[in-house]
């Protein structure tokens, strides 16, 4: 396989809408039957006037890009900050953007994690420190 190297700076985006279906699901998965989640008139009546995707639903989409897009498949999670910024809407196209801040000998990396709707609002703040895969090396400016 052929080795792969990651420096400081370097961002990878992707984008997910978010369903209903989804946010039912992750309420099944869970057991997290909040409301305001699963309930249009409790919704409306919420200070945010409709229903709203659990915030570990959305920051799961950063588990999912660690662990098979970048830096790369398999990707190793040791830890993860998260700051629910904004609420996530159904119907919500929420960008992941991940930039790598450092990374070091032992082939640990922290990464900037970042949630994004389609306005640009930060919806999700947050780092995380991760070991790639083998494949993947962090490499000084």
């Amino acid at each position: 396989m052929k080795e792969k190297k990651i420096s400081a700076g370097f961002t990878y985006k992707k984008s997910v809408f978010v369903t209903e279906k989804m946010v039912e699901d992750f309420a099944l998965c869970t057991g997290d039957n909040n409301p305001v989640h699963l309930n249009d008139n409790y919704a409306k009546a919420s200070k945010f006037k409709r229903k709203i995707a659990h915030g570990l639903l959305v920051g799961s989409f950063i588990s999912a890009v660690l662990g098979n897009e970048f830096p790369g498949h398999g990707t190793i999670y040791i830890s993860q900050s998260l700051t629910f910024t904004s609420p996530v809407f159904i119907d919500d196209k929420i960008t992941i953007v991940i930039e790598v801040q450092e990374g070091s000998n032992s082939n640990r990396m922290k990464l900037k994690t970042l949630c994004m709707n389609q306005d640009n609002n930060i919806v999700i703040d947050g780092e995380a420190v991760v070991i790639p895969p083998s494949s993947i090396n962090y490499a000084d400016n």
